[in-house]
């Protein structure tokens, strides 16, 4: 057995050296592109795959593979959302000078990584691979893109697309390869050779790519908790999350998995979240939805960002049609209390705080469970508790009066970077807390020149303080 892992792993390694080889001989020939050449190229690129027609072909047929999501929610996605990304970037300086800090006397000039080694999830596969590779060339790198094998039909055809583009522009195609038959062996060499590892995707992989020895830059686990407060518009709040709650049939860790709403509200949030199309499990059916959603401890593969109407069917109750998404009562945090975790399904945890402060320290028991460092939200028309629930809570995003998961990887109502890469912070276990885009896939050289007046220390009271120097003698 070990012979044969051996030759599966050698096999691995040569075929992922040749992909970086034809990757690094692409990227070579656009290291010294101008501005205005890296700019057309992601126009270009963007446009092969976001076309209407294109992306209405796209949209059906990540759902026809994966199984994953509905149509409309990965239409928005590959139409939308590339768009929205191409927008945000498109105007950013990213090749030469692209900052000047005159009062250091610093200029720092944008220099491209290399290799791009990038994960695409089977949950978001149809923009994911658009919004990496354009963030890869925005900065002069080329990209391979290893795709969850549930997803590699998608993976190849969208990364085809952009191939066929580039080629039109004079480009070489290289700049986007696509690993066309996956498997963990592969993606783990892709990681070990690459330059950087751009990793989305479960948490096994995650940490993968954190062990390749490779820089990585990698996302820690969703499990959105928003609050609603006394001050909130309650119907704005209740049709937003609805709206973020069944995207893509919460296809995405975005979407929210908790929602708490305070004492003084809670009786008429309720009804609205049910005219919303919210529909509360009583007892039996909780315990019955939590035996199908997790088994062995582990999310279900069969559940995830499926309509509520099957997932009922598969635990063996029936719900009332026009029914959108689960409310499910709770009120512990932790394993013991796998509602209160992520669920990657139309099932959003129910929670009943007494007040602000309860809710800001529930919010932080849920996420110390799961979901640490990556997001919460708030519907509330007080700047105090909005300030206050950013202060008191461990999180890298708060959306305010937004629906969670269209907005934290950045929309056009909001002026959060667009990505669908979400960096966690030291909380969820991540070296960064950005929404990661190009900006994370140069090196930075820093031209450093003397300044016109020399900086003097001030003297010793001045820069301790006298009551330091009395204190401490």
């Amino acid at each position: 057995m070990a012979t044969i892992e051996k030759i599966v792993e050698s096999t691995a390694a040569e075929e992922i050296a040749e992909l970086i080889a034809r990757s690094r001989a692409a990227q070579a020939q656009i290291e010294n592109y101008t501005q205005e050449q890296v700019d057309r190229l992601i126009r270009g690129m963007v446009w092969a795959v976001a076309k209407e027609a294109t992306a209405e072909m796209i949209a059906k047929h990540t759902v026809d593979e994966t199984q994953l999501g509905n149509y409309d929610g990965k239409y928005l996605k590959i139409f939308r959302k590339t768009r929205a990304t191409l927008m945000d970037i498109i105007n950013d300086k990213s090749v030469g000078v692209i900052e000047e800090l005159p009062e250091r006397n610093i200029v720092k000039i944008a220099k491209p990584v290399g290799v791009i080694g990038a994960l695409s999830p089977s949950t978001n596969p149809e923009a994911t691979p658009v919004i990496k590779s354009i963030s890869a060339v925005k900065g002069r790198n080329s990209i391979i893109i290893a795709p969850h094998p549930r997803a590699k039909i998608t993976n190849k055809i969208i990364c085809d697309l952009m191939r066929g583009a580039l080629e039109k522009m004079g480009a070489p195609a290289d700049l986007v390869i696509a690993i066309e038959t996956p498997s963990v062996e592969k993606t783990n060499e892709l990681m070990r050779q690459c330059d950087r590892v751009l990793a989305t995707g479960g948490s096994p992989m995650v940490k993968a790519a954190y062990s390749s020895g490779t820089p990585a830059l990698g996302v820690g686990v969703g499990n959105a908790v928003i609050t609603v407060d006394e001050t909130a518009d309650l119907d704005d709040a209740a049709e937003k999350i609805r709206i973020s709650k069944t995207l893509d049939l919460a296809a995405s860790c975005s979407s929210d998995n908790s929602v708490i709403l305070l004492d003084a509200i809670y009786d008429q949030m309720i009804d609205k979240l049910v005219h919303q199309g919210g529909y509360i499990v009583d007892a039996e059916e909780k315990a019955k939805l939590q035996e199908v959603i997790w088994v062995d401890g582990h999310i279900n593969a069969n559940v995830v960002a499926q309509d509520a109407e099957k997932i009922a069917g598969m635990a063996g109750f029936s719900i009332p049609e026009g029914k959108l998404f689960f409310i499910v009562p709770e009120t512990g945090t932790g394993p013991d209390h796998p509602f209160s975790g992520e669920k990657m399904t139309v099932t959003m945890a129910l929670y009943r705080a007494r007040d602000l402060d309860a809710a800001i320290a529930l919010t932080n028991a849920i996420q110390a469970y799961q979901g640490q460092g990556h997001s919460c939200g708030i519907y509330s028309r007080s700047d105090e508790n909005i300030m206050k629930l950013a202060m008191g809570t461990k999180t890298s995003r708060v959306m305010v009066n937004q629906p969670q998961s269209a907005s934290n990887s950045g929309n056009l109502w909001n002026g959060m970077r667009q990505t669908f890469s979400l960096g966690c912070g030291s909380w969820g276990g991540n070296a960064t807390n950005n929404n990661i885009t190009w900006m994370d896939l140069v090196n930075l050289t820093w031209v450093s020149k003397p300044l016109a007046k020399t900086k003097v220390l001030p003297s010793d009271e001045e820069l301790f303080g006298k009551d330091i120097i009395d204190l401490i003698g």
